[in-house]
């Protein structure tokens, strides 16, 4: 018998919301994310190829305490305070983050975390 291989097929990436107007005003217009389709199961972007539907779930919903979605970016800091000028507002987990809220993991990867509209953790990553 083989083995499955997932690996030839892309990924497709979810996230929850209890509020899909709202999310598709963060998802869209503050994270310039193309919006494909929405109907009442979900509001669908093209994340830079990556297929990402946002999915409506029912009240009440409690936010994982991780990471659900992330970036890899070239330039952090440049990202940061670009969505910072767009009304992001970027949260506080490790006592070394700089002003600007990235933190340098041991590896040197650059981290910053912020929530969308439904209060899920996102984060951007930009690898040494």
């Amino acid at each position: 018998m083989s083995k499955p291989s997932l690996g030839k097929f892309h990924l497709m990436a979810f996230a929850p919301t209890i509020d899909a107007g709202r999310a598709v005003e963060f998802y869209r217009d503050t994270l310039g994310l193309p919006l494909i389709s929405q109907d009442s199961f979900a509001a669908v972007f093209d994340a830079h190829g990556i297929t990402l539907r946002v999915t409506n779930v029912p009240k009440p919903f409690t936010p994982q305490p991780f990471t659900v979605l992330g970036w890899r970016i070239p330039d952090i800091a440049s990202s940061v305070k670009e969505l910072a000028a767009s009304g992001v507002k970027f949260e506080r987990y490790m006592p070394a983050q700089d002003e600007l809220g990235i933190w340098t993991a041991p590896g040197g990867a650059k981290v910053a975390w912020f929530k969308d509209s439904d209060g899920n953790i996102l984060s951007l990553t930009q690898f040494p």
